[in-house]
């Protein structure tokens, strides 16, 4: 077997990947048959490797995740269905969003931002935030576009991977296999949170500028996928009692240590008793919550399987050493290489997951910082995970009612521009912090 034919095989999968998730395939077909092309370059028998090393790594990441996506999924199912979820963003834009353009864009950007801390996913934040948004970007005419660029500062780096304490997933994989905690390096995170905040808050106020400057205005990107709005008649829960379940399972993570899947399973006992009145069937969502486990698990673990496939074969081996020997401290090569598998993949969970079980023990074994590592590998898990083809990406820009020409630009500069910028600030302090 020739050692070239392995790592052009590597690549070529790497590349089919990313053209078929752009042409709309699912991630769930498209990492067998990756992991079966892997296996044609480097010789490997194609039925053992997609029933050894691919399903091997399939059911190792579903073994160690499953209960903590489930219950999340449940938890998230809870805050939508009592309206908790919208509760809290109304009060939050009631607050903060009337006093100008701008400050409707930070408090788009704040709302997402407390409810993804707070354990709610993207995927409900999203249809929560937009409905009660768009009626205030019509009326201080704000081009709907930007809509895109307050979204992602919410939901993306600062929350996903860099806030000590975040509940989210790429938050919680490391401490399955280094020992650490979601509090994990907290002086890094704050520090990198202030900046990723920063730049996100500075790139949207010069948007804004350049917007009003064209004379550009809401209609000039409005929504394909607008409607007369439909007032609801359910009553919400209070903003308070709002708030009880999310700080339920931040607490509960963090001041008491709980297991993630306990500590969100804390919060669906808090949300099924102060939501009881506002729910209208609690079997109803807790299938619910169970069904929306599905697509992002098994996504996810087609991921992880690919990787060990990958991590199976001897151009794996070439490639590891290359980076390896990359001069400067070991964290640079980890880094880059969560990077590539980030992109290349389009999630942040499924490349994470994939150098967590491949090269996260290599690490480990120099006697580098638990902590630093865990903090770093996540943050560098955010950086190009963003890409055109990301399940994220395409999810936001349809629900929004917008193409990719109209709207991706904010994703790249807000969220992998602007977080690769901080992780070239990021890796040198880590190095000297720890």
């Amino acid at each position: 077997m020739d050692l070239n034919m392995s790592v052009v095989g590597i690549i070529v999968s790497l590349g089919a990947i990313v053209v078929l998730a752009l042409r709309g395939l699912g991630i769930a077909f498209i990492g067998p048959l990756a992991a079966a092309m892997v296996a044609i370059f480097s010789g490997m028998d194609v039925f053992k490797t997609l029933t050894g090393p691919y399903m091997g790594g399939f059911i190792s990441y579903a073994s160690k995740f499953f209960l903590i996506f489930l219950s999340a999924s449940i938890f998230g199912k809870y805050m939508e269905d009592s309206g908790a979820a919208k509760a809290i963003a109304g009060k939050l834009l009631s607050l903060v969003g009337h006093k100008g353009p701008f400050y409707v864009l930070f408090s788009v950007a704040l709302i997402t931002l407390v409810l993804t801390l707070g354990g709610v996913s993207m995927f409900v934040v999203i249809f929560t935030v937009m409905p009660i948004a768009r009626p205030l970007f019509k009326e201080m005419n704000i081009p709907w576009h930007l809509f895109i660029a307050a979204f992602i500062f919410g939901i993306g780096s600062l929350s996903m991977t860099m806030v000590p304490g975040s509940p989210s997933i790429q938050n919680i994989m490391p401490t399955k296999y280094l020992g650490t905690t979601t509090m994990a390096a907290p002086l890094l995170g704050i520090i990198c949170s202030i900046m990723i905040m920063s730049l996100n808050a500075w790139y949207m106020h010069w948007q804004l500028k350049k917007c009003h400057a064209r004379g550009e205005g809401y209609a000039d990107s409005a929504p394909s996928n607008e409607s007369e709005e439909i007032a609801e008649t359910k009553p919400l829960p209070g903003f308070l009692i709002s708030l009880v379940p999310p700080l339920a399972v931040v607490i509960s993570l963090n001041a008491f240590k709980f297991e993630p899947m306990w500590a969100l399973l804390t919060g669906c006992i808090f949300a099924a008793v102060c939501f009881w009145k506002h729910i209208d069937s609690h079997f109803k969502t807790i299938n619910g919550g169970t069904n929306n486990t599905a697509i992002p698990i098994i996504n996810t673990c087609a991921d992880v399987g690919y990787g060990m496939t990958v991590a199976a074969t001897a151009g794996f081996k070439i490639i590891s050493a290359y980076l390896m020997a990359i001069p400067g401290p070991p964290i640079v090569a980890l880094s880059l290489a969560t990077f590539m598998m980030t992109g290349i993949t389009g999630s942040s969970s499924g490349g994470l997951a994939i150098v967590l079980e491949t090269l996260i023990g290599k690490y480990s074994a120099m006697g580098l910082n638990p902590e630093m590592l865990h903090r770093v590998v996540v943050m560098s898990s955010g950086v190009f995970d963003a890409m055109p083809h990301s399940g994220a990406t395409v999810t936001a820009l349809a629900v929004s009612g917008l193409t990719h020409r109209q709207a991706y630009r904010h994703v790249w500069y807000g969220h992998v521009v602007a977080t690769l910028l901080v992780m070239l600030v990021a890796i040198p302090l880590a190095v000297l912090l720890y």
